[in-house]
């Protein structure tokens, strides 16, 4: 990066040297050239304007020490000790990269009473558990959980930081980030590492039109968020090889703005990033009698349904039945979508499932580009004959 400086006393034409910058990023304040936020640093101002009146100075690079930094963390997500399965799959992930630059894969686990729970990561292969274990830490308050990860960050020194994309990740990964002026990528769903230890990103931009590669190649730690049911889950072994690392924190930076008065718990809903089987309702289907034949195929299968953004504007169902980049990320062993146009927006949040029927009676429809199998036809024939061919298979 860089700036523009002006000198002004080598401008005689103040109106003429304006009408140079194609962005309309000059203005005239007093009697003074003042560069303003449309600059998009193109300096065309430099190369036409007066000699010496516009100056690009590069600004002086701090290159950062990478051996400095070491290893592949994972921000624990728990319920009262309960571990969230997104950490579980970010371990797979944090070992395959930790193995191409011979690192180690380390746990950040904060909570109270959470120690005993702590030793079941060391049945996923990861090196050290980092335990910080405090009463001030029962409930999630951000002041607190920021200063641990600070404080685990300054321990440690990771490369790569990954968290998963849950209510408290997305909440905690910004501030950290923020503290150390370094890059977040959000929502990852490809993540690779070079022989430097720069970790490539990879996710879906522009309303998932294209792919962006992002790498930070001169800050660290390099950090990024990963929804759950993307990555591939460490498999558990018997046998535990890491060490558990009790931590210690001054009090004083345990302390928080905000009081937890009362917890309620939620009355516990069926997710659809948990089921294995759904059958997916698309923009074909819009009315609740067309979405009640799905709920029933659904149901006869064992499974769940889903919709996609339509359904949802059209307010013929919740929002978290949707599946996409603005919806749920599913891995089920079997998803069958029905009038389902198959947007890029749509198919990264399912791609990843086992089997995929599509039911569509455009030939040419994108979908059929992701599905393993393909059915050419109106949904409201097939998916009545499918429903009563499964009704007399369980009757016989």
């Amino acid at each position: 990066m860089g700036k523009l400086v002006v000198n002004n006393d080598k401008i005689n034409n103040i109106e003429e040297v304006i009408k140079l910058c194609p962005f309309n990023a000059m203005d005239n304040k007093e009697g003074k050239v003042e560069i303003n936020g449309n600059c998009k640093m193109c300096r065309l101002c430099v190369r036409k304007g007066p000699e010496g009146a516009f100056q690009f100075i590069e600004e002086e690079k701090i290159e950062i020490d990478k051996s400095q930094w070491k290893g592949i963390a994972i921000y624990v997500d728990h319920l009262e000790g309960e571990i969230h399965p997104v950490t579980i799959e970010l371990i797979g992930k944090a070992k395959e990269l930790a193995a191409k630059v011979k690192q180690k894969v380390y746990c950040l686990f904060m909570g109270y009473d959470i120690k005993e729970k702590a030793e079941e990561l060391l049945h996923y292969g990861v090196d050290e558990v980092m335990i910080y274990d405090y009463k001030e830490l029962s409930h999630f308050r951000i002041e607190p959980y920021t200063a641990v990860f600070e404080d685990f960050i300054n321990k440690v020194k990771p490369s790569v930081i990954l968290v998963g994309a849950t209510t408290i990740g997305r909440s905690l990964a910004p501030r950290v980030a923020a503290r150390f002026k370094t890059g977040l990528t959000a929502d990852c769903t490809i993540l690779d590492i070079k022989e430097n230890t720069d970790l490539v990103q990879i996710r879906p931009a522009f309303g998932g039109n294209i792919m962006a590669q992002i790498i930070t190649p001169n800050n660290r730690p390099q950090m990024a968020t990963v929804r759950y049911k993307v990555m591939n889950p460490a498999e558990r072994v018997e046998d535990k090889k890491g060490i558990l690392k009790i931590c210690s924190i001054e009090k004083e930076k345990l302390s928080s703005n905000i009081e937890v008065i009362k917890v309620t718990e939620k009355e516990k809903e069926t997710s659809i990033s948990e089921a294995e089987v759904i059958v997916v309702a698309g923009r074909a289907i819009n009315s609740q009698k067309d979405l009640n034949m799905i709920k029933e195929l659904a149901e006869l299968l064992g499974g769940e349904y889903a919709v996609t953004r339509p359904l949802i504007e059209a307010g013929l169902a919740d929002a978290k039945r949707q599946i996409g980049l603005s919806g749920r990320t599913v891995r089920p062993k079997l998803i069958i979508t029905c009038g389902v146009s198959g947007a890029v927006q749509f198919t990264a949040g399912m791609n990843n499932a086992e089997h995929i029927i599509a039911i569509n009676k455009d030939d040419n429809a994108p979908i059929f580009k992701t599905a393993h199998y393909a059915i050419v036809g109106d949904l409201y024939e097939i998916v009545p004959s499918l429903i009563e061919k499964i009704k007399v298979e369980k009757g016989a």
